[in-house]
Formats: structure tokens, C-alpha cells, sequence
């Protein structure tokens, strides 16, 4: 009966100190064995001609005075998170869409958020050494993950804002590729055992991320697992910081989009 408190049961307020999200493209088909039933994979194709490509994004947040809604700020603790998720769509009745995060893993550098984290959601939350610093206006993220799986070593140009598409990016404009810039407004998670769909909705403000340059020293999520092989391309990479965000209570929808 675990399951029943995986829900993400108690909204939650935090402060992003600054959030970085690098949006890597493979093909569709590498992508698709990844999202569970009852939700799509969310795509994009330039033109007729160009290839079907699928999106996963490597966030990096540096989260401060994080705690349930219900807590005083002062109350919250300091975390660093770092995850991957797959970009993905919800069809519900009545012809609406919504468009989401699907969890493939998630580190954090302290224990409490291990532990709690995954006690009352499937975010699949490891730990790890993770640290961030900003010097003459960039960004560094270095994450050292327990089992190899997940480091990640990368710097963004603050100054550089708003950047150019990387050289590698599929995306025709920027307009194209913000539409791929997580977080996104719902996060979804899949339970098995009702074969149901957990639905948190974000809460924002002022969201005006940024594209930046970033150079990418260490990658190696895409070294292993199902994914091991592939050939991710960097789309895009958006930062923002100074604001306020949360996560609602869990709604849970059955697979074809109803409430339950």
C-alpha cells in the first residue's frame, strides 16, 4: 500500500536561487519505450524533411528555504536537486492537453530530501555530491553521482543571455525552443498499481527564463540504462533565478484523463 502516499501529498513553496535546464534531442523512437501509458511523447520536427525527435531535459536547481506550503520560510532547509526528465503529453476529456515532465531520475546533495522525496513521490531521488558556485558571472553545477550514472559537470554564461541556439540544436527559432524549456507546468508520474496517472501542477512567478551558452564538461546519464548508446544532441539551454516556485498537492487521473 505504498503506493498510496506517493501521490505527492503536500504542496510545496521553495525560493530557485538560480534553475538551469539543458534540453538534449534524440530520435523519437529512442525515446518512446521510456513514456508509460496514457501519456505521449511530446515532439518536434522542424520541417517535412527533418527528422522526429523527442526531448530530455537535465535540470540543475538550486532550491533555498524549501518546505511544505503550510511552513514559515524561515523553517525551510537549503537543497541542491539535479534530474532528468522526458517531455511528454497528457490528452484529457473534452480535447485538452497537458504538457509535462516525466521523471526518469532525480539526485539531490542531502539525505533528508532522499529520504522524504521518495516516501511521498516517485521523483526516484538518489544522493549525491552536487555543489554550484557563480564567479565573474558563470554558473558552475558539478554533480558526482554515488553509482557513476548521473555526473554532470557544466557551465553557464550568465552574460551571455539572451544566447543563440547551439550549433547542434534542431529547433528552427527560439520561439520553437522555448516551448521546450522545463519546467513545465505539470510534472506526471505513472502508478502501476491503480494504472493511474499523479498530476502536480507548478506554481510560478515572474518565469522569464533566459537562453544562455553553456559548455558541458561531463555528461554520462546518456553512457547508461536505456539510453545507453544514443546520441543525444543539446537543443537548448535556459536559465533562470531569483524566483519563487512550488508544487501542488498530487491529483490523480485515470489513463484516459479523467479525475479520479
Amino acid at each position: 500500500m505504498r503506493h498510496l502516499i506517493r501521490r505527492h501529498p503536500i504542496p510545496i513553496r521553495t525560493h530557485f536561487a538560480h534553475s538551469l535546464v539543458l534540453t538534449y534531442a534524440l530520435p523519437a523512437e529512442v525515446l518512446r519505450p521510456l513514456v508509460p501509458p496514457a501519456l505521449e511523447l511530446d515532439t518536434y520536427r522542424a520541417g517535412a524533411q527533418e527528422p522526429l525527435y523527442g526531448f530530455v531535459a537535465a535540470a540543475l536547481v538550486d532550491t533555498r528555504a524549501l518546505r511544505p506550503a503550510a511552513v514559515p520560510a524561515r523553517f525551510g532547509r537549503d537543497f541542491l536537486l539535479t534530474g532528468y526528465r522526458v517531455f511528454t503529453r497528457f490528452p484529457t476529456p473534452g480535447g485538452r492537453t497537458m504538457r509535462g515532465l516525466r521523471i526518469l531520475r532525480s539526485d539531490t546533495d542531502k539525505h533528508l530530501m532522499r529520504l522524504g522525496g521518495n516516501l511521498l513521490t516517485r521523483y526516484n531521488y538518489r544522493q549525491a555530491r552536487v555543489s554550484t558556485q557563480v564567479t565573474n558571472d558563470t554558473l558552475e553545477f558539478r554533480v558526482d553521482s554515488a553509482d557513476g550514472h548521473a555526473d554532470l559537470t557544466v557551465r553557464a554564461d550568465l552574460r551571455s543571455a539572451p544566447a543563440p541556439l547551439p550549433p547542434t540544436s534542431p529547433f528552427a527559432d527560439e520561439r520553437a525552443a522555448r516551448r521546450f524549456a522545463g519546467p513545465l507546468p505539470y510534472t506526471f508520474e505513472w502508478e502501476p498499481q491503480t494504472r493511474s496517472v499523479i498530476v502536480i501542477k507548478a506554481s510560478r512567478a515572474q518565469w522569464d527564463p533566459q537562453p544562455v551558452r553553456v559548455d558541458v564538461d561531463r555528461l554520462t546519464f546518456f553512457d547508461h540504462g536505456p539510453l545507453a548508446g544514443a546520441h543525444p544532441v543539446l537543443a537548448n539551454a535556459f536559465h533562470v533565478a531569483g524566483v519563487d516556485y512550488g508544487w501542488e498537492r498530487g491529483v490523480r487521473r485515470s489513463e484516459s484523463g479523467g479525475a479520479r
